[in-house]
């Protein structure tokens, strides 16, 4: 057997459209190369249809690779043997402990077979395969049980609770479900070396049941010593070491070794990290780590786009130090033009340039500090917005699935819309919470997203006060095994404080259309008529969307969906104020998230709506 490899260096990673490419990692292509191939026709028996057919099924090599030729006659009959050991084992996962098998190669067991031995090309391979009685546990006992604990964080499932127990179908791996919490009992009450002692398996084929015990071995308490850092280059080891969180001399917990590596995972500066526990817990009670780490280069760029037929072409890039000093410091320069339209016209353009630095581990390990900077000329349908822009706060991660975040921002800005053109001067603060407890943030099957928003504000030019409030909720229900239908809906709500609108900065009011709101509308275009044909922003906010996902194929998806806003001045509007647009969607599923395609329609368009608007972009809607 032969193979070649090409790998393909890198100095800097490259993202294209939302798409890592040679992010510092050799890629190898590795083409094996049969030389003496050796195909044949497998036929498959069982003497039952149960669960133990489909689990012989599935773990046979020989029907996994039916469609690719063996290496050879010796190269098939390993397969064959390797089956006896497989299939059996699929059994036992079952609870079949009385079954037997067949393999037959050219009509002969292919345990009797010479490996030298000359096949037809091709041959017939049959397996055949009595599952035999199904066994139930007749006794179970797990010596050394870790007590019950108090502590919500450190409780473990019974074992029981996955069907170790008397009378329950006598599977191989609720055995070894059993033996793993178990261990994870100890573990969670700081005994990390828990292991299993002695496991006792007796099959009674006369009366088909199974008697299991479990011994095991807690070992001693032990407690978090210190952690060594290897393998750092232009990381500073003493801010690794202390992102991890570990303390010494605190309570071992496989839960903060989890959180530790989670910490590392979200500097974004390290390939792979892994933490390595000393074989023995010291005379002290002091369990050693030594944290290996493997870093990144210090620099990323990517470009995008994005496409919409009512809002343009929009182009963007970026590029990304990160650890500029040591300390997984990371700066990311943005850059964006928008709106490109045929005929090309430049004075119609949207263009931002920006900076966003970022200081982990500040104050605490799960703490960022975030200085961001900005400047940008924005047409939207109903204004135009001329700006720069700062903002200084902080984000902690209270948890995986809960953020907070809070700091304060000030913005200079011109705005052309139907009140004339104002200059405004704004000092806010703002103070917000996300919840994601979703399973993809691209692709999402299942969970549930929410967030808030509070932002009080003071207008320097006006002297005038307001508070902007957002919150925002979505959930997702996949059906079939396979979730190839799901089932999304978003719902958003916004409620403004504060002097007369025309006191307000436009980009504090409430606008909605666009892809990621009310599609079939220009983005920013469903506003609040002031009665003589001007429309502004509102001080109230409310969006729904309902969509409908289907996978026809492995890599192909349609959607079809709809959504609806309102934008309201001073009162909540009514039923005939409701914007809705509908329309079907093309999803195109890549490792790295769906590419979408979307044509929507406004139901009740008014002047200066489109007829019609066509979405591309990566990742769902919402």
């Amino acid at each position: 057997m032969a193979s070649v490899a090409l790998v393909v260096p890198s100095a800097h990673g490259f993202e294209l459209f939302g798409m890592k490419f040679f992010e510092d990692q050799a890629e190898a292509d590795a083409d094996a190369v049969i030389v003496d191939p050796q195909p044949y026709v497998v036929t498959f028996s069982a003497s039952e249809q149960n669960a133990g057919d489909a689990a012989a099924r599935n773990a046979s090599a020989l029907i996994a690779d039916a469609n690719e030729p063996a290496s050879g006659a010796a190269g098939l009959i390993a397969k064959a043997r390797g089956d006896y050991r497989r299939i059996l084992a699929g059994l036992y996962n079952e609870g079949y402990y009385g079954g037997a098998v067949s393999i037959r190669i050219g009509g002969v067991e292919a345990a009797k077979l010479a490996p030298d031995v000359d096949l037809p090309d091709p041959v017939d391979v049959t397996i055949a395969v009595t599952t035999g009685p199904l066994f139930t546990f007749s006794d179970v006992a797990i010596v050394n049980q870790a007590a019950p604990t108090a502590d919500p964080g450190d409780q473990v499932e019974l074992p029981a609770m996955r069907g170790f127990a008397a009378g329950q179908v006598a599977r191989s791996s609720v055995i070894l479900t059993a033996e793993q919490l178990a261990i994870a009992a100890w573990r969670e009450q700081g005994y990390a070396k828990a292991e299993i002692a002695g496991r006792e398996v007796v099959a009674d084929h006369a009366s088909r049941t199974v008697a299991a015990r479990i011994i095991v071995n807690p070992g001693r308490m032990a407690y978090f010593g210190p952690v060594t850092v290897t393998g750092t280059e232009a990381m500073n080891p003493d801010f690794v070491r202390q992102q991890t969180g570990l303390v010494v001399g605190q309570e071992y917990d496989p839960d903060d070794i989890t959180r530790a590596q989670k910490r590392l995972d979200r500097l974004e500066v390290f390939r792979a990290a892994r933490f390595e526990a000393a074989q023995d817990i010291g005379a002290d009670g002091l369990l050693p780590y030594q944290l290996v780490v493997d870093e990144l280069s210090g620099r990323r760029f990517g470009v995008g786009a994005t496409y919409s037929s009512v809002d343009g072409l929009g182009l963007e890039g970026y590029h990304l130090w990160r650890n500029l000093f040591g300390q997984a410091e990371r700066l990311r320069l943005d850059a964006r033009v928008a709106s490109i339209a045929w005929p090309v016209n430049t004075a119609e353009f949207d263009y931002f340039i920006g900076g966003t630095f970022t200081k982990p581990g500040f104050l605490t390990p799960d703490t960022d500090l975030v200085a961001v900077v900005s400047a940008e000329r924005t047409i939207y349908p109903k204004y135009t917005e001329t700006s720069a822009a700062g903002r200084l706060g902080l984000t902690h991660f209270f948890s995986d699935e809960l953020t907070f975040e809070g700091g304060a921002s000030f913005k200079r800005a011109r705005f052309d819309d139907g009140f004339g053109t104002r200059d405004f001067s704004t000092l806010g603060l703002y103070a917000g919470a996300t919840y994601d407890g979703r399973d993809s943030a691209v692709d999402p099957t299942e969970g549930f997203y929410a967030s808030g928003m509070v932002e009080p504000f003071y207008d320097l030019r006006f002297g005038k006060a307001g508070a902007r409030i957002v919150i925002e909720g979505r959930t997702y229900f996949g059906f079939s095994e396979e979730d190839a239908f799901i089932l999304a809906g978003r719902i958003k709500g916004g409620a403004l404080v504060g002097p007369d609108l025309s006191q307000i900065p436009p980009d504090k009011l409430f606008f909605a259309g666009g892809g990621g709101s009310v599609r079939g509308y220009g983005f920013k275009s469903i506003g609040v008529d002031n009665g003589a044909g001007v429309v502004t922003g509102g001080r109230y906010l409310l969006e729904a969307s309902l969509e409908a996902r289907a996978k026809v194929t492995e890599d192909i998806g349609i959607v079809g969906f709809v959504d609806g806003g309102y934008v309201a001045a001073d009162t909540f509007p009514g039923l005939e104020d409701l914007r809705l647009g509908v329309g079907v969607g093309a999803r195109y599923y890549t490792g790295l998230g769906p590419l979408r395609l979307d044509l929507a329609i406004p139901l009740n368009k008014r002047a200066g709506d489109p007829d019609y608007a066509i979405y591309a972009g990566i990742g769902q809607a919402f």
